[in-house]
């Protein structure tokens, strides 16, 4: 990874810090972007001191926020013309319907809207930058998701645990949409289950959720299994190329049947454009400069 650029979000704890450290020893330069200055600044400096790396940087983005995801996707543009590889690992589970910024369901969009933004707005670093990869962390809770298009703001009858399926969903087929959308361009798009970590995910999330998290808590993968398949599809010669595919336990793997129908994944790519003002049909950074446009 020497020479080579990465971003990953979420990186100051659980699987996105373990990630990070590991892409940083292996020489990238790392970008890390963290919701909370004072722990993405410590998690950084811890980054520094284990990996040995002088190339690690912070910047500051509120996935809850469309408005500070395209302040931090400017941010890092001012800074690198070239994007080798974008983690998408940032995520959350919530107990109880929130809303965000914009005023979406807090799962939706945390979870797919902002790095859907964030990715169409690195796009033209990425294509810069190819051979690149995006690799964006799911869960294998999709299998239980289903694209609500009449309520993807979850409005009737919330449950936590059905928002944040939908949500892994949406990752899905958000990977598999965005690996056909660039599949001239060099770019590679893989999602991936990390297996059940044992991190403070979901664990203050309130209701019965966050009791079965700490409840299994002791069942669960430590943070450094769980990030292996992250790091793999980083970072690995073996998966150059390889792309629009789900992995578990670095190893390609079934996903929903629904995670692979073409037309939900070009709906919801659409419907994603509206949302964030990207990536679709007249889109001022919908075309090949910036984003990807619709075929």
């Amino acid at each position: 990874m020497i020479g080579k650029t990465v971003m990953v979000t979420g990186a100051n704890s659980g699987i996105g810090k373990v990630t990070a450290l590991e892409l940083a020893r292996k020489g990238a330069t790392l970008v890390m972007l963290c919701r909370s200055r004072s722990k993405g600044e410590a998690a950084r400096d811890e980054i520094i001191a284990q990996s040995g790396s002088g190339q690690v940087e912070l910047i500051l983005a509120d996935f809850a926020s469309l408005d500070s995801v395209r302040r931090a996707a400017t941010e890092f543009l001012a800074r690198h013309d070239q994007l080798h590889v974008l983690v998408n690992n940032a995520g959350l589970y919530m107990g109880e319907r929130l809303l965000s910024q914009e005023g979406h369901e807090m799962t939706f969009a945390v979870n797919h809207l902002a790095p859907f933004l964030l990715t169409n707005l690195l796009l033209g670093a990425l294509r810069a930058a190819a051979p690149a990869r995006v690799v964006t962390v799911s869960s294998g809770a999709h299998m239980m998701g289903h694209m609500r298009f009449d309520d993807l703001d979850a409005t009737r009858g919330f449950q936590g645990f059905r928002a944040y399926s939908d949500s892994k969903l949406a990752n899905v087929l958000f990977s598999n949409e965005l690996a056909r959308r660039l599949a001239d361009d060099g770019v590679t798009s893989n999602s991936l289950h990390p297996g059940a970590v044992a991190t403070n995910f979901g664990g203050d999330s309130g209701g019965l959720g966050a009791f079965f998290f700490r409840l299994a808590r002791p069942l669960f993968l430590s943070p450094e299994q769980g990030a292996q398949t992250s790091i793999y599809l980083a970072s690995s010669p073996e998966v150059e190329g390889v792309t629009g595919t789900y992995f578990a336990k670095s190893r390609p793997a079934h996903s929903s049947s629904e995670s692979t129908n073409a037309e939900v994944q070009r709906r919801l790519w659409e419907v994603s454009a509206g949302m964030t003002g990207v990536g679709g049909r007249g889109s001022g950074v919908g075309g090949r400069e910036s984003g990807v446009g619709a075929p």
